[in-house]
């Protein structure tokens, strides 16, 4: 790596969803350059540790990037929620950090507490508000969190509070209406994420993050900017930026990856975990 590369111009609970079985395709490992995630709220009951488990199980890459709201301090100061699904999570991204991944934490608004050790390595994680990726066919993308250009976090932080708690009553809907399911036979669908892109303000307020999360990674002469936040994954061009949202492992359970030739695509463990890795093994028996 460059001796310039950390400059600062950079960086119940819930079940397995129904019909997919978590021990399939053992030993089957997808290969990436870099592997983005975010907003995975370790601490509350509306995290998908176990798929999440399993998604770090079947992949790995070279860099990962964790793009905040990892752990949520804001849920963990009111009760505290720490399953044992939540710490072998922590324990696995560390495992990579030894095994020799570069692995780089950008703190969120629910873990803001981090952002006071930034420039600090902790087993192998480096901390940064903000950092600059280069793919493989050399586009510089710039990492944040995005919190930074929340309306509601900038000018009412107590506001952001009490849509919290909302949310996080919406995501407790969520598990139970996600357990009915289940019984019934049907797969997993995020009611939470259906209301919330439903809702018209949601819409706009989506477009006007994104617009102004692209406009930054502009000024930065970046060709592209990753972030999360907003639990709303999606990859588009914004004029001449390539905007880039890893998504969630509350909702939808989906992550930003990089391939060896510098391809991005956005991937959605819960849908495409098992074609995914059934084309893995195709490929295999080919070669």
């Amino acid at each position: 790596m460059p001796d310039d590369y950390y400059k600062m111009q950079w960086p119940p609970a819930p079940q397995e969803p129904a019909n997919i079985k978590l021990d399939d395709h053992a030993g089957r490992v997808l290969s990436f350059r870099t592997i983005w995630i975010s907003d995975i709220h370790l601490g509350t009951r509306g995290c998908q540790a176990e798929l999440l488990l399993d998604f770090l199980k079947h992949t790995e890459s070279e860099y990962l990037y964790l793009v905040g709201d990892i752990v949520d301090g804001w849920q963990l100061r009111k009760r505290w929620f720490w399953p044992q699904a939540h710490n072998d999570v922590v324990q696995k991204i560390l495992r990579r950090a030894r095994k020799g991944a570069q692995v780089f934490y950008v703190p969120g608004n629910h873990d803001e507490a981090a952002r006071g050790f930034c420039g600090l390595h902790f087993g192998g994680v480096y901390v940064t508000n903000e950092i600059v990726h280069e793919t493989a066919t050399g586009k510089r993308l710039l990492i944040l969190h995005g919190d930074q250009f929340d309306a509601v976090m900038s000018c009412a932080k107590w506001l952001a509070h009490l849509g919290d708690a909302a949310y996080e009553f919406a995501l407790i809907l969520n598990t139970v209406f996600n357990a009915v399911r289940r019984k019934l036979g049907f797969p997993y669908w995020s009611l939470s994420a259906y209301l919330k892109h439903k809702v018209k303000n949601a819409v706009e307020h989506i477009s006007t993050f994104e617009t102004f999360i692209a406009e930054r990674a502009k000024q930065n002469q970046a060709d592209g900017v990753v972030c999360g936040h907003i639990h709303h994954a999606e990859m588009r061009q914004i004029g001449n930026v390539l905007y880039c949202n890893d998504g969630d492992w509350v909702e939808s359970c989906t992550a930003l990856v990089e391939d060896m030739q510098g391809n991005l695509s956005i991937i959605n463990w819960s849908k495409e975990r098992d074609n995914l890795l059934e084309a893995l093994e195709v490929t295999k028996q080919v070669a």
